[in-house]
């Protein structure tokens, strides 16, 4: 060692005992208060961690429920449109079925109206004929 003093006599060695008692003593000491420091500065991060996880859980979660609910609306209004949907094709079936209804009514109209002139022209025709015998 440099500047190392001599080695003590028979009485310096209970003295160099007792200052490596000291140094030892010292050393566990500070190592068990690095120990604790170490320990507590763990605490305090893992505590943060624990907060910041929270945060962006709690950030997330916020947005997850602002989605949920939104989704929740969208199949609401989604059930709504359907069923307006279902009633509207309902009513058109039944204007449908109305229209054909009349076209088949005009088109009986139209049939009766033809038959009608015919039966008009049958009857001049009978008409005339028994007027031609009528005369003769």
């Amino acid at each position: 060692m440099d500047g190392a003093k001599p080695p003590p006599a028979a009485g310096g060695k209970q003295e160099l005992e007792e200052a490596l008692l000291h140094i030892v003593q010292h050393h566990h000491h500070q190592s068990f208060r690095q120990r604790q420091q170490t320990e507590r500065a763990k605490k305090d991060a893992l505590r943060s961690a624990v907060r910041v996880s929270d945060l962006l859980v709690d950030t997330v979660d916020g947005g997850v429920q602002e989605l949920f609910v939104n989704e929740k609306r969208i199949e609401h209004e989604t059930r709504a449109l359907l069923t307006t949907i279902a009633r509207y094709r309902k009513q058109t079936d039944q204007w449908l079925a109305a229209t054909n209804e009349i076209n088949s009514v005009l088109k009986e109209i139209g049939d009766f109206e033809n038959w009608m002139k015919i039966m008009d022209f049958d009857c001049k025709s009978i008409n005339a004929a028994i007027r031609n015998i009528h005369q003769s």
